[in-house]
This record gives structure tokens, C-alpha cells and sequence, in this order.
């Protein structure tokens, strides 16, 4: 692809002015999602600069998320990241449905388990007892985008197996179909590899980094109703979050 002259003044950094001049073009869709920058030595030709001026433009547009590398290939154009805002308490599909995403669900187990040590500490039941274990691929726009592992109890699970898993968010089927009305989440996030099974799951390389989150909802009353952990690939997915320097007036 082609890349449109710099229209910046002369007296910019040459590193800067070659990654004004691409991040224009990637925002305004002149260079596609997915699509391969011009190589290191096309853009030193076009722009007159040196291969290590062209690599600390490419660098900065790394950092910004604008572009990714691969081994061997090159550059390329990143995709605009989904992002979930936390300020309020919604499922995955019933937030990326209000910004206009197609959200699709691989259920791929539904099963009753043994409670391990933790999720049985984080329900609120004895270790060894039998619990509901849920694992579900899900697909924003055809995609694979998080890994979701949900732990309920087996009364919940049994009636979670009969509705709408591909479909429905598990926040809504708790809600509507449940009766159990949502109060408050507690959340942990933090980075980390992913491994062989997760990779597979989100079709990236063992290895890659993934967010992973620790999400344990409660009802309104406080009591402990789905423990889960979401696994998203970071090349598609970010969490935002609103935070005041002082708490709101009751």
C-alpha cells in the first residue's frame, strides 16, 4: 500500500514526521486493518531517512497500538480495539451489542464438578462439592476474542443448561430467567501468558500475553453467585475504567 506524503512542517523530528504521516493514514482508513506498512527500506526511500529513523517511527506507532509486528513479515495495521467500560456491572454480549458488535458464543462445556480449593472459597460452598464448571469461546464479529471459565452452583448450573448459552450473556439468564438479581462485582486483572489450551481457544501462539480477569458477582444481597475467569487476547480487547479523585455525594 501506498502512504501519503508527510504534511507536517519541516522543522518536526524526520522519525516524527514519518509516524504523523502513517497515523493519519491508519486512522483515516487509509491503511486498512490488517493491511502490511511499507516496508522499513519503502519508507526510508519515500521519505529520504535512514533505517534507524524509520524503525523509531515504527516503534512509536507500536507503542501507541497502531501497528504489530511479526517475525520475518513485517509491520501491519492493528484492528480497533473492543473495549468494555466497568463502571457499571454488564455481561460481555449486552455491552458490545449497545456499541453495535456481533457477539456469538462457542459453549463448549457445561459440566458438574468437584469445587477446587478456590472456587469453593469464592462461592461459598465446601471443597469437593459439586458445582456447575461452564467454558465458553467468546466471538465478537466472527472472532475469537476471551476464553470464559464460570463456576455457579449446580442448583444455577441445571437451570443455566436449559436456556440460551450461544445467544444470551449468563448476567441476563441470571436475571431474567433466574430471578437473581445482580448487585456488585469484584474484579482482578493483571497479564499473563497464554498456555497451550487458550491459545488454541483465541487462535493466537502459546505464549502470547492475555488479559486475565478474576470476576466474583454478587446478588444484591452480598451473597457469592458466578465465579469466573476471562481470558482476552490484547491485541483486540481493552477494559476501561472511569475513576474520580473523590467519591460521589450519597
Amino acid at each position: 500500500m501506498n502512504s501519503p506524503r508527510p504534511s507536517h512542517t519541516a522543522a518536526e523530528p524526520l522519525y516524527e514526521r514519518i509516524r504523523l504521516a502513517l497515523r493519519e493514514g491508519i486512522l483515516s482508513g487509509h491503511h486498512a486493518p490488517g493491511s502490511r506498512v511499507p516496508s522499513e527500506s519503502a519508507l526510508g526511500q519515500l521519505y529520504g531517512a535512514s533505517r534507524i529513523t524509520v524503525r523509531q517511527a515504527l516503534s512509536a506507532l507500536q507503542q501507541e497500538g497502531l501497528i504489530f509486528t511479526r517475525q520475518g513479515k513485517g509491520s501491519f495495521v492493528a484492528r480497533p480495539k473492543a473495549f468494555q467500560n466497568v463502571s457499571t456491572l454488564q455481561g460481555f454480549g449486552e455491552q458490545m451489542a449497545t456499541l453495535g458488535y456481533e457477539v456469538l458464543n462457542q459453549l463448549q462445556a457445561l459440566r458438574e464438578v468437584p469445587a477446587s480449593a478456590q472456587v469453593a472459597q469464592r462461592l461459598g460452598v465446601s471443597v469437593g462439592e459439586l458445582v456447575t464448571q461452564i467454558r465458553r469461546v467468546r466471538l465478537l464479529n466472527r472472532e475469537p476474542v476471551s476464553l470464559e471459565w464460570t463456576w455457579v452452583r449446580t442448583a444455577l448450573g441445571r437451570q443455566l443448561a436449559q436456556a440460551d448459552l450461544i445467544g444470551r450473556d449468563i448476567f441476563l439468564i441470571l436475571e431474567n430467567d433466574c430471578g437473581v438479581p445482580l448487585g456488585h462485582a469484584d474484579l482482578a486483572l493483571d497479564a499473563a501468558p497464554a498456555d497451550a489450551d487458550t491459545a488454541q481457544a483465541l487462535g493466537i501462539a502459546p505464549g502470547e500475553p492475555v488479559l486475565r480477569i478474576e470476576r466474583l458477582t454478587h446478588d444484591i444481597h452480598g451473597t457469592p453467585v458466578d465465579f469466573e475467569f476471562l481470558y482476552f487476547r490484547g491485541d483486540t480487547f481493552q477494559y476501561r475504567f472511569r475513576v474520580d479523585r473523590h467519591r460521589p455525594q450519597e
